[in-house]
């Protein structure tokens, strides 16, 4: 199973736990219930933040804990410590008892197994000096502030994580996992006269610091980011109404991840929240529309190659050719919904329960040129990077700003704009896609979903693709 020797290494050698004894306190803690698990972690990060030419912040932070869970029906008890003792694992199996008091429940089958790794067991926290990163930082900065002489404020920030977890079943089932984690971001600001703009770039995967830290990497990183600050100087308002939007490839994949995705994970399908609850193999997008979930994809952000209840990755795909026909499940959900888990069982530490999480969502490419789709609209939208968004998951509205557009206008790209807003209902949106280009792009890494106070790392993307009628928010006259 994956990194199950030197996860026992970190949880059995080096805390004084003993397999065998807190297999057995798991077995008894779930005898009686459907399903459940121990779940361990050691988690190690750090950060730090380069502003206005001088190092900010610099933290690093060490956790380590247990989760134990057992789930009854449609019920779930949940106890967690960062206490690594067999006592404290005693304590929790005692309060976890009493979800399933009574229940007589069978337990599940565990998840199969892999020998499946998607990514490096490497630990950027110990790759590279902390003045060797401190260094680098600066070296950002400076290189930013050479290339334009509108340049007021640089801010870099660079962030590691490495995790190692073990899931352990009370048939002495276990998987583990070791997952590193790093993003760097660049934000420049530039000003001329009164006018003042940002734009930012990062990018970011499970793997070390390597590819980061190479100059042809963050070169390329602070010019994007600049570029798009100089751009905003010269936006005009953006149109107001009804017209064709055009979404760039990658990262405005993160309207489909929001305003569609979440409601395709099974614990909304199952309680008939999600604004696709109930449609499950009707068509509820536009012909051509193939839209994946695909946690197996070699050192991406949003890849795992077990999910956090021990169910490996996989490549779920969610509506093909317009029809629904998957969701995104964990065990709990797949077994009440008479599916099967599709390794979507997310959590964002010891601390909290596993629920249906995305990894990385995407919509496969088609088979149009992108400048065909750009001639195709007399006067429209081309959106290419988003801001800040709100979804409602249950009516699928939705409200996104975009950080970078243009106006098209005679099937042309032609001024950018600022303070665009695209609204709508995401359900309508899928069947208002009339053209889709073939550029499928993942977005570069830099993606955190949240849902019920959580936070985990996706990846979202898609090709170039037409809206044929959405809503503009603008202030133009």
């Amino acid at each position: 199973m994956t990194w199950i020797n030197a996860t026992d290494e970190i949880f059995f050698g080096n805390t004084g736990l003993d397999r065998d004894r807190v297999t057995r306190i798991v077995a008894e803690a779930l005898d009686g219930a459907d399903d459940g698990e121990l779940f361990l972690e050691h988690a190690a990060s750090e950060s730090l933040v380069f502003d206005d030419g001088r190092l900010r912040s610099a933290s690093f932070d060490v956790s380590r804990g247990f989760g134990l869970r057992s789930v009854a029906g449609e019920a779930a008890g949940y106890a967690h410590a960062s206490d690594l003792s067999e006592e404290a694992i005693r304590r929790a199996a005692e309060t976890v008892k009493a979800v399933h008091a009574g229940h007589g429940g069978t337990l599940a089958e565990p998840p199969q197994a892999t020998n499946r790794a998607l990514y490096t067991d490497v630990n950027p926290l110990q790759q590279v000096p902390f003045e060797t990163k401190v260094k680098l930082l600066a070296e950002i900065d400076a290189y930013a502030r050479s290339r334009d002489p509108r340049v007021r404020q640089v801010s870099v920030s660079l962030g590691g994580e490495w995790q190692a977890v073990q899931i352990l079943r009370a048939d002495g089932h276990r998987v583990g996992d070791i997952r590193p984690l790093v993003r760097v971001n660049v934000s420049v600001t530039v000003a001329d006269g009164d006018k003042m703009e940002s734009g930012s770039h990062g990018a970011g995967g499970r793997r070390g610091y390597d590819m980061y830290i190479d100059p042809a990497h963050w070169h390329a990183a602070v010019d994007e980011a600049l570029r798009q600050a100089v751009l905003k100087l010269d936006a005009v308002a953006a149109p107001a109404g009804e017209m064709p939007v055009v979404l760039g490839p990658g990262w405005p994949g993160v309207m489909l991840h929001e305003a569609v995705g979440h409601g395709l994970e099974g614990d909304f399908n199952r309680k008939k929240t999600s604004a696709f609850a109930g449609l499950f193999g009707e068509r509820i997008a536009a012909p051509g529309v193939t839209v994946v979930d695909d946690g197996t994809l070699p050192d991406r952000r949003g890849s795992i190659s077990v999910d956090d209840e021990g169910t490996p990755s996989n490549r779920t795909v969610l509506i093909e050719d317009g029809r629904l026909v998957g969701f995104m499940q964990d065990r709990m959900n797949a077994r009440l919904m008479g599916m099967r888990p599709t390794g979507n069982g997310r959590r964002q530490s010891f601390a909290h329960i596993p629920m249906p999480r995305m990894t990385n969502t995407y919509m496969l490419g088609g088979d149009r040129d992108p400048a065909e789709i750009i001639a195709s609209v007399k006067r429209g939208l081309y959106a290419v990077n988003f801001g800040g968004g709100q979804v409602d998951i249950t009516s699928g509205k939705f409200v996104f700003s975009a950080s970078e557009a243009y106006l098209i206008e005679d099937g042309k790209v032609t001024a950018p704009v600022k303070g665009a807003t695209l609204i709508g209902n995401g359900a309508d949106a899928l069947t208002r896609i009339d053209m889709i280009g073939n550029d499928m792009k993942m977005d570069e890494g830099i993606g955190t979903c949240g849902k019920e106070g959580q936070g985990v790392p996706v990846g979202v993307g898609q090709p170039t693709l037409r809206i044929d009628k959405l809503t503009v928010g603008g202030t133009a006259a």
